[in-house]
């Protein structure tokens, strides 16, 4: 019951994620006006502004123009609500949920906004830096010199690559790196390692499809950093141990 009451929170982040998405890089409050239309303007009633069902039973359209609604709304709405039930999986139904679930929150936030400015916002990372070590001392006070200290190596290692590299990669990076360790500490290593191997990747991928124009295709770096984060989430510890196990 607890995970899925978990879910269901998801779901309802999920559907603020989708406001704070579309609205915080534009300007605009995240509380008024209520839920609208971007077509037609007229509000979003609610019956109307269920997660996900409410998209599905509207097959897509709002229901007073039947303009079509973008389908990353319930996209991002159930992938919230997977990640949640994921990381109450992963790290049990404990107080520290509310370290981790917020920290999950924004990775996806981050990586939507990334993906469509190529900017991840200060008024996003700064508060989710804040919120990360004053749950630490609240929930986990014995890891705060690890979140500290990861989170020092993890800015400064993205902070030199930015400077090696400013095409490729921003300062809203480097502030997200270490946010990251400040959350998962010593495991922000793994994680870290799968954005940069996930973006790799990608990279490559782009390159062999678009040949010479793939200079011209930027790829935002936070999607990777955010999918690193989550697997760092859920497999970091694990993935710690087995590196300390078999390589020191």
């Amino acid at each position: 019951m607890d995970v899925l009451l978990i879910g269901l929170l998801g779901l309802a982040v999920g559907s603020f994620l989708n406001v704070v998405i579309h609205r915080l890089p534009r300007g605009e409050s995240l509380v008024s006006p209520p839920s609208h239309c971007p077509a037609c303007d007229a509000p979003v009633k609610p019956y109307d502004n269920v997660p996900v069902l409410s998209w599905l039973l509207l097959r897509g359209r709002c229901r007073n123009c039947g303009a079509p609604i973008s389908a990353r709304y319930p996209v991002v709405e159930a992938l919230t609500a997977a990640a949640f039930v994921a990381t109450a999986l992963a790290r049990g139904v404990e107080d520290d949920l509310a370290l981790w679930l917020p920290f999950v929150a924004v990775l996806i936030a981050v990586a939507a906004i990334d993906l469509d400015h190529r900017i991840i916002p200060n008024k996003i990372v700064l508060p989710a830096a804040i919120w990360g070590l004053a749950a630490t001392v609240a929930f986990r006070p014995d890891h705060l010199d690890d979140a500290l200290i990861a989170g020092a190596i993890a800015f400064g290692a993205l902070l030199l690559a930015a400077l090696a590299y400013p095409a490729g990669m921003g300062m809203g990076d480097v502030k997200l790196a270490g946010v990251m360790g400040i959350y998962l500490g010593s495991a922000v290593a793994p994680a870290m390692l799968v954005a940069f191997l996930s973006g790799s990747l990608v990279g490559l991928a782009i390159i062999a499809r678009e040949g010479r124009d793939a200079r011209k295709k930027g790829v935002p770096f936070g999607p990777f950093l955010a999918f690193g984060g989550l697997v760092g989430v859920l497999f970091g510890p694990e993935l710690v141990d087995l590196y300390v196990d078999n390589f020191l």
